[in-house]
């Protein structure tokens, strides 16, 4: 991020459009590639939430699709993200990026809390839906306030979250970390333990319940074409002057192995859907059934 934008003089060769909207230097296919694998990414993560809002609204049984734990994990690991990112002093459409994330994830948190309220006490519709919007607001006016108020100072670390971000190591020679590096390792660590977590009490969610009424496959597939091509596009990159491969691979070990990991759960929630396609109860079944709770209780 030392260069200024536009400045190809320590890039020879490089891309002038990679140069000039993300400061960074792609000398070859490979490179772009990389780049333009990790910006289709970030749309499929940016679009994965709306499929559920849809759903929520449709089915109104969110409460008991969803579990909370799911989207706390999310919620978790998407902050962390957000805050890797002013540490390492990221580009404006990375921090963006995860702004946007934290927001949609807090949006389907109020959505659940909504439809829990709502399922559980209908008198109480009016308020529900007052402190829904309020909350709505509130969260937008804060997160505003944080992008706007930001000042982080230059960093050569970087951490890696759910957004195209690639390691530098320009002065680091043979050390393998800085100190700010191994607080961008950390923070990205326990960020892929949050999203790994998180899928383990959805899945049991749907096994319990027999059923995925209420949850959209659109959000999983996308996050699932998400990951794969975010995982393409760290192992496309080629590594920095200096930096072997291996060390290339360790600085981006964590966000591999969450990314390939959360793959993979996410592989399992897919055959859920399959394996309780047939002979699940509709939409109105559950409400009912949901509703009988409540009276019995």
């Amino acid at each position: 991020r030392g260069l200024p934008p536009g400045n190809l003089s320590d890039c020879p060769n490089g891309s002038r459009w990679v140069m000039d909207v993300f400061n960074e230097c792609a000398q070859d296919g490979r490179d772009i590639a990389s780049v333009v694998l990790g910006l289709v990414s970030i749309f499929c993560f940016a679009a994965a939430s709306f499929p559920q809002f849809y759903q929520a609204c449709k089915t109104g049984i969110m409460d008991r699709a969803l579990s909370i734990y799911f989207l706390l994990g999310w919620l978790g690991g998407d902050l962390l993200n957000l805050i890797g990112s002013f540490l390492a002093d990221q580009l404006p459409l990375q921090v963006y990026t995860a702004v946007y994330y934290v927001l949609a994830d807090l949006v389907m948190l109020s959505l659940y809390c909504y439809y829990k309220v709502k399922n559980r006490s209908g008198g109480f519709a009016a308020p529900v839906n007052a402190a829904f919007v309020f909350l709505s607001l509130g969260t937008v006016s804060t997160v505003s306030i944080l992008g706007g108020g930001a000042a982080v100072e230059q960093d050569p670390a970087t951490f890696k979250g759910r957004s195209l971000l690639s390691a530098r190591v320009d002065e680091l020679g043979s050390k393998p970390f800085s100190r700010s590096e191994i607080v961008g390792f950390t923070i990205g660590s326990i960020s892929s333990v949050l999203y790994l977590c998180s899928r383990v009490p959805q899945i049991y969610t749907n096994y319990k319940r027999k059923s995925t009424i209420g949850v959209s496959y659109s959000l999983f597939a996308l996050v699932m074409l998400g990951n794969s091509l975010y995982g393409l596009s760290v192992l496309l990159k080629n590594p920095e002057p200096g930096q072997s491969e291996g060390d290339y691979v360790l600085h981006h070990l964590p966000w591999l192995v969450g990314s390939l990991g959360v793959l993979s759960l996410d592989v399992v929630i897919s055959f859920q859907f399959l394996a309780y396609r047939r002979g699940r109860p509709s939409t109105r079944q559950e409400r009912d059934a949901l509703l009988g709770e409540q009276g019995d209780s």
